[in-house]
């Protein structure tokens, strides 16, 4: 059985993959679906770097704004969406171009995801209560003995994602970064094509820190203001990169300069982690940004799209 092709392009943030994208999938007639964990949510466009309206008015996307930000949204609800967008491109003979840098969201589509049925409800709810009690620098230590490697690739204020670390662990008896590295597993519905986007560290660090300034002289300050009217400070996309350091900012506990300062520097860590991620899949060919021919070719001879 030949099963369904689809692209891949990933990247670390900044490395300039919503341009590459965009050429590509100009070139080749095909459609772009993301895989950014924060362009799902609606209202978060200028901290998220989404593609803009004009953008998105060149080349049709798939999978931004499918979540309010309060909503629970997760890996396993991206997979279903995202296999159910490429089969629509599938069905209309239109090549589907994945993009993003969520390693984690790709790895769910091309491969599954572990299965979290033994997370029972009551831990969440214990936790919850431990977390008001006890507060969250206790949760990070329990965490820190539980799940060292989960517990140092997080930020100590990372509420949710360190509450989703303890209820794993807690409710399977298994550390969520032991689950995640067995993500090879049964279901492989696609052949793919995997591209990635590197840049020297000085260069990508410099798009980080330009980047950061440009999103706040578009409103990124703004923006957060909106959301915090409307949805509080405690849901996950509020405790995202940079969007944390900025509500910190708002709630007078932290000044600008230093937030600016943090939220540039955490995210070149996390682009840091990023490429760690992706350059542990062998399956993926690097390329510099202006290499966009030779992605072309490889695009064309592995669709069948002589164009």
């Amino acid at each position: 059985m030949t099963l369904p092709k689809v692209a891949v392009l990933v990247g670390p943030t900044a490395v300039g993959k919503t341009a590459v994208a965009l050429h590509l999938a100009e070139a080749l007639g095909a459609e772009i679906v993301n895989a950014d964990s924060l362009q799902v949510y609606r209202e978060l466009d200028i901290g998220t770097a989404k593609p803009t309206a004009a953008e998105q008015a060149r080349v049709r996307h798939h999978l931004l704004d499918v979540a309010d930000p309060d909503e629970h949204y997760d890996a396993a609800c991206y997979a279903s969406q995202a296999r159910q967008a490429i089969a629509g491109l599938h069905r209309r003979g239109v090549p589907p171009l994945v993009v993003g840098g969520t390693g984690l969201y790709i790895k769910a589509l091309l491969a599954g995801l572990f299965h979290q049925d033994e997370v029972m409800t009551e831990v969440r709810a214990r936790l919850a209560q431990e977390l008001a009690e006890q507060g969250l620098a206790a949760l990070f230590a329990r965490l820190t003995t539980l799940d060292p490697a989960t517990a140092q690739r997080l930020a100590p204020g990372d509420t949710y994602r360190i509450l989703r670390a303890l209820e794993v662990v807690e409710a399977t008896g298994r550390p969520i970064s032991e689950l995640q590295a067995g993500h090879n597993f049964d279901d492989r519905p696609y052949t793919t094509l995997k591209l990635g986007l590197d840049l020297p560290r000085q260069e990508l660090y410099r798009r980080i820190d330009e980047r950061v300034k440009r999103m706040l002289e578009e409103g990124w300050l703004g923006e957060v203001r909106e959301l915090l009217k409307r949805y509080p400070a405690s849901i996950k996309p509020l405790q995202a990169l940079g969007y944390r350091h900025l509500v910190a900012y708002l709630e007078v506990r932290l000044p600008l300069p230093e937030a600016i300062e943090q939220t540039q520097k955490e995210t070149r860590r996390y682009a840091k982690r990023q490429l760690t991620w992706f350059r542990a899949d062998p399956e993926i060919r690097w390329f510099h940004p202006g290499q966009t021919e030779d992605m072309l070719a490889l695009l064309r001879g592995f669709f069948g799209n002589e164009g």
